[in-house]
């Protein structure tokens, strides 16, 4: 991976799929950002389901957006290929 891509993962903190792929972007040594939608109120929530949805129309989790790539649920090996590793 020659350039550091954003990777940034829409979660929820109940989610079985969402605490894999962070765990598993963390064994990978991979830099993310993540958001627990479940754990926003108000306004806050509401945005950021919005913006979800921008990627993910469905607005299930976790919605995964490296780069330009948006990957929705646990699924390594798109993970893995989205960052060239």
């Amino acid at each position: 991976m020659s350039e550091q891509l954003s990777v940034k993962i829409y979660t929820l903190s109940t989610c079985s799929h969402c605490k894999a792929t962070k765990q598993f972007m963390g064994d990978c040594g991979i830099k993310f950002t993540f958001t627990d939608v479940d754990q926003l109120t108000g306004a806050d929530r509401a945005a950021i389901l919005e913006e979800v949805r921008t990627f993910n129309p469905k607005c299930s989790f976790p919605t995964i957006v490296i780069g330009e790539k948006v990957i929705v649920g646990h699924k390594e090996d798109e993970i893995k290929e989205a960052l060239g590793i």
